[in-house]
């Protein structure tokens, strides 16, 4: 039997002796299978009380078999002997038990449960009491003598009368553990028998939804990007998730408003009633089934609340803008055109160059350009340095020249003297920046700046760029402030700004 259901049992046991009820606790101690020596003691005090002898007889039997140095136990088993009339085993027992007592004047079984102290003197007592009955009238009084050796304080004219009744060969009656101590179960170990709950309950310390009122707890788990959703065991509806708010809601009895049109909310539960349990702006209510219908992915996109969703999953919307068409020339477009396309505006300050560079200037190129190897052909160092100033200097003399303005955010075409002189205006410090490219690239159009890809972005219709994470894109020109026109691949499109940072572009040569 487990340790867990014996001390339920003994505890039921020692409530129903306290209550009177004697058979109801001999019953529970009698179910305890394999019981342990404290037990059979219970037992044997139960029976002995009942008047049953030959039982109590074999259950403190069974008590010291199993615990041999149980002083209690011999003394008790040596009181029934004593009422069975067998004086020589109640002798023995009377003797096993202040032998056990190890020359200490007591032993206070209050700590394993009973609550009785063993005297010396008392067990001394008892063993006269068995002497006498077997007319050992001597030994008895010498048992006595040693008795008032060990005798507390206001215990003496006790002895005294024993000594006299056995002077004149009277019995002494012996002594006993009174009728109604048990061994006990420990308190603590009963109150451990029952389920305790340590942790309280629940309260929400860490959210990723504002001033979150939930209760329940839920076992670590990885987030979902994008927007917070409870895992399936810590929801109570198979219909829990987020729904769109038909239209104004108002608290009952009130002219408060509670959740405008259109909000986007978490249902926990949706009752019988006609009523589910939502979070909105942090915080739980109740709302009426019938404003509300499920949300869309796209819906769900839009929630301020949790983790942001990262950009391949809900791209910004789109504005319908009317570009303005590529110049029917192609390379031939020139740069004017497409600065206007993106509402950029040259300004007609002109000055002299040589009045502007009244001292030495700093000029840092950047340098583009493709070199084209033939499969199966690999070029040596010597070669591909011979293949790359060729390149360079077909580029130089016939590439297409801009430079970057002072907001660093767009290049001007350098195109004749006039925009030679705009460029030279730029100057900064003493230094400018100008860009080379080859005039076939993106179709003569200017490379306003280069990003990097942070995300991959699939194509989301037929006018989009796609492209991979890592991947260089050359901005050609910027839609809105959410979307850009750019270059990858060998391929021309928009994608959105949130997609990509901002970088160098090629390699410097200074």
């Amino acid at each position: 039997m487990a340790y867990r259901e014996l001390l339920r049992r003994w505890h039921q046991a020692v409530l129903a002796a306290d209550g009177g009820d004697w058979d109801a606790a001999l019953d529970a101690f009698c179910g305890i299978e394999e019981p342990p020596s404290r037990i059979c003691f219970n037992i044997g005090c139960v029976h002995l009380r009942a008047g049953r002898l030959e039982e109590a007889l074999r259950a403190f039997s069974k008590t010291v078999t199993k615990d041999n140095s149980l002083a209690v136990g011999y003394f008790q088993r040596g009181f029934v002997y004593l009422q069975l009339e067998m004086y020589e085993e109640a002798l023995s027992d009377y003797q096993m038990a202040f032998s056990h007592l190890r020359q200490n004047p007591f032993i206070d079984y209050k700590q394993l449960g009973l609550r009785h102290i063993l005297y010396a003197w008392e067990v001394l007592y008892s063993t006269a009491a068995a002497q006498c009955r077997l007319q050992q009238w001597q030994e008895a009084r010498v048992t006595l003598d040693k008795a008032v050796v060990w005798r507390p304080e206001g215990r003496t004219a006790m002895l005294a009368l024993a000594l006299e009744q056995v002077q004149n060969h009277l019995f002494l009656e012996p002594m006993q553990v009174p009728l109604g101590e048990l061994f006990r179960p420990r308190k603590k170990e009963i109150e451990q028998l029952d389920s305790k709950d340590f942790l309280g309950k629940p309260k929400v310390i860490s959210s990723i939804i504002p001033n979150d009122e939930y209760i329940g707890f839920e076992p670590l788990r990885p987030q979902k990007q994008g927007f917070y959703e409870p895992s399936a065991d810590a929801v109570r509806d198979r219909e829990s998730g987020y729904y769109r708010v038909l239209s104004h809601y108002y608290l009952e009895g009130s002219e408060k408003l509670a959740v405008k049109a259109n909000s986007l909310v978490f249902v926990l539960a949706r009752g019988a009633d006609g009523w589910a349990t939502a979070i909105h702006d942090g915080q739980k209510l109740r709302i009426p089934t019938s404003l509300l219908e499920p949300a869309s992915k796209m819906d769900k996109g839009k929630i301020s609340i949790g983790i942001p969703l990262p950009p391949a999953q809900v791209p910004p919307n789109r504005l319908h803008v009317k570009q303005t068409p590529e110049s029917p020339g192609g390379v031939n477009a020139s740069a004017n055109d497409a600065g206007s396309q993106m509402g950029f505006e040259i300004p007609n300050t002109q000055g002299d160059a040589s009045s502007i560079l009244d001292r030495p200037a700093v000029l840092r190129v950047h340098c583009e350009c493709m070199v084209v190897v033939r499969a199966g052909e690999v070029p040596s160092l010597p070669e591909l340095r011979t293949l790359l100033r060729e390149r360079f200097s077909l580029q130089a003399e016939r590439g297409r020249l801009s430079y970057r303005h002072l907001d660093g955010k767009e290049l001007g075409a350098v195109s004749g003297e006039e925009d030679l002189g705009k460029m030279w205006q730029q100057l900064t410090d003493g230094r400018l920046t100008l860009c080379c490219q080859d005039s076939d690239s993106h179709s003569g159009r200017p490379i306003l700046y280069r990003m990097l890809a942070q995300h991959a972005y699939p194509a989301q219709g037929p006018g989009d760029l796609e492209f991979s994470k890592g991947d260089m894109l050359d901005i050609l020109s910027e839609v809105n402030e959410e979307w850009l026109e750019g270059h990858c691949n060998g391929k021309t499109g928009i994608f959105p700004k949130c997609f990509a940072t901002q970088t160098s572009c090629g390699a410097t040569f200074p």
